[in-house]
């Protein structure tokens, strides 16, 4: 099966590609700055997903079984929401079976636990980029499946556990919020069960979280001492005191998307543990 993995460059893009490669798919992936020198035998191809035109060329080009959507835009509108839409578009018209992978920072806490049959409401621009991104691949590609996600944690290689590292050592400025809670999940898990999603033919919203609802500082205190850090040493914050607002207690209700699974998501209190 040929596979194309768009923002496979990237933290979960990098365990996507790892994971396709060892089920012997044929295996394409998408770079925006630097192509990266790992997995022999992937096709590496330049996109800018801001640019319908590249995006629907390379498509037609692969005619890819899947396409995965993996990349990540940030707050930048004209990458998360209308290159979601122009991945969208393309792999409806070719027939491709869609994934794309959205984030909890759609929602704005008020309901703390969100199943997926919650619509958005977010509070931050990448929420509301994010947002939009669900709302046009579901129209455009009917049958397509989103799944959202949270905190993603892996083997050291995060952006949280970097930064958890980064405090512990006092080379970076900040502190971790002990009023934000989210429900991290394991990339490796995660990227498993993306692959389930992507290889059956459901449509509709799933969610992809751990069962481990913990705030960013209970995360960071776990991160240390698995790594030998003296947990002490992390600053701590409230996200109701910082300057610029955004979502404090969202957690993702996996539990009707695990039920349809093989893949287990596990807590970070175990795979931290």
């Amino acid at each position: 099966m040929r596979v194309l993995i768009i923002g496979g460059s990237g933290f979960l893009g990098t365990e996507l590609i790892r994971q396709a490669v060892a089920a012997g798919h044929e295996t394409a992936a998408t770079f925006t700055t630097r192509r990266p020198d790992v997995f022999p035998g992937v096709a590496w191809w330049h996109l800018d997903v801001r640019r319908a035109a590249d995006v629907a060329g390379l498509i037609a080009d692969l005619a890819p079984s899947v396409v995965l959507n993996a990349s990540s835009g940030g707050a930048h509108w004209e990458v998360t929401a209308d290159g979601a839409a122009h991945i969208a578009l393309s792999a409806a018209g070719h027939g491709s079976r869609l994934v794309h992978v959205s984030s909890d920072a759609v929602f704005s806490g008020a309901r703390t636990r969100y199943d997926e049959s919650c619509p958005p409401d977010p509070l931050t621009p990448y929420g509301a980029a994010k947002a939009a991104a669900e709302t046009v691949v579901r129209h455009l590609a009917p049958g397509a499946a989103v799944a959202r996600t949270s905190l993603i944690i892996g083997r050291g290689r995060s952006t949280h556990e970097r930064l958890v590292h980064a405090l512990a050592a006092g080379s970076r400025e900040g502190v971790l919020f002990t009023d934000d809670v989210r429900c991290p999940v394991h990339v490796t898990d995660l990227a498993a069960a993306l692959w389930e999603l992507a290889l059956c033919d459901t449509p509709g919203m799933f969610h992809l979280a751990g069962p481990d609802a913990l705030s960013r500082h209970e995360l960071g205190v776990l991160i240390a001492r698995r790594d030998g850090l003296d947990p002490t040493r992390l600053p701590t914050g409230l996200r109701t005191d910082a300057p610029h607002p955004g979502p404090v207690d969202v957690r993702l209700d996996s539990s009707a998307t695990q039920r349809q699974l093989r893949t287990r998501l596990r807590g970070a209190r175990e795979f931290l543990g």
